[in-house]
């Protein structure tokens, strides 16, 4: 094993830059089927968010005085959740992502649930699995949307969120999760296109739309969650590709609303949880979960 230094992830620009840029080398070679990449503004503020609320859980790998990996991780009301997992590809297998990752565990100390997203990795499945992870396999929905086949809306209006909503965003996640996003959403609404909002007696939830990619959808049915869904994937722009990710197989409302207008589905990747089942019906962001 090289001998490596781990020290935490500060709040600065110049250390967002170097996770950014290990992030990019890690996964240089993944598929183009894989995870919607969020636009680089949005990683570099996550970054220096998650090491202002958690710098017990972000930490960079150095050897010889070069950056080699990085873990950035959250912790939420009793959900520990890696938000990134990167070892630049001439350090793997060297012990290094071992390192990291049982660094940012102890910051999920007294947590009884986390959550994790991850793309096709063979290393990485291991990895959240020895930490005692169930992963779920997931799909992902890509295309096109066929105007044609949006439903009507019904009864439930749909309308944009702002800071106002954050008391619903949090209650919707603790029924679903246990645990609120509580500043995450500040940086979601700061940096993501829109929110959308639905709020009736048939209850609520909230989307975040960014171009074609849903980012992160969560409602208290399944109902409410189809009818954000075809509302987000309607404003999407013509001649914009849609996608949806991280589909488990509790989310076959998400899928069925994909298939009505033209989404092609294709597997790849995992949801781990322990101490919790996959939320339903729920869409996780794959930095925020």
């Amino acid at each position: 094993m090289v001998l490596v230094i781990i020290r935490p992830v500060r709040d600065t620009a110049a250390d967002a830059e170097v996770v950014r840029e290990l992030a990019d080398a890690a996964f240089a070679d993944a598929s183009p089927a894989g995870a919607a990449r969020e636009p680089t503004p949005m990683r570099l503020a996550r970054t220096r968010h998650l090491a202002r609320t958690d710098p017990g859980g972000c930490w960079l790998a150095e050897s010889a005085g070069e950056p080699v990996g990085a873990v950035l991780s959250i912790r939420r009301e009793g959900l520990w959740a890696p938000s990134l997992y990167a070892v630049r590809p001439s350090a793997q297998g060297q012990g290094v992502g071992r390192l990291l990752l049982e660094r940012a565990a102890a910051h999920s100390r007294g947590c009884l649930r986390g959550m994790v997203c991850s793309a096709d990795s063979p290393a990485a499945a291991r990895r959240y699995r020895l930490a005692g992870f169930t992963l779920h396999p997931t799909m992902r929905l890509t295309g096109r949307v066929e105007r044609d086949g949006l439903l009507d809306p019904g009864d439930i209006p749909v309308h944009r969120g702002n800071a106002g909503h954050l008391h619903l965003l949090d209650s919707v996640d603790r029924r679903l999760r246990g645990s609120a996003h509580g500043p995450d959403h500040e940086l979601m609404l700061g940096h993501f296109e829109e929110l959308l909002i639905a709020d009736a007696l048939a209850g609520s939830g909230y989307c975040y739309r960014d171009g074609g990619v849903v980012r992160l959808l969560a409602a208290t049915s399944k109902r409410i969650a189809a009818r954000l869904l075809r509302e987000a994937l309607a404003r999407v722009p013509d001649g914009v590709e849609a996608r949806v990710e991280h589909l488990t197989a509790e989310q076959e409302w998400a899928l069925d609303v994909g298939l009505e207008v033209g989404l092609t589905p294709r597997a790849g990747g995992f949801v781990g949880v322990r101490g919790m089942r996959p939320p339903m019906p729920y869409l996780p962001s794959g930095a925020f979960l």
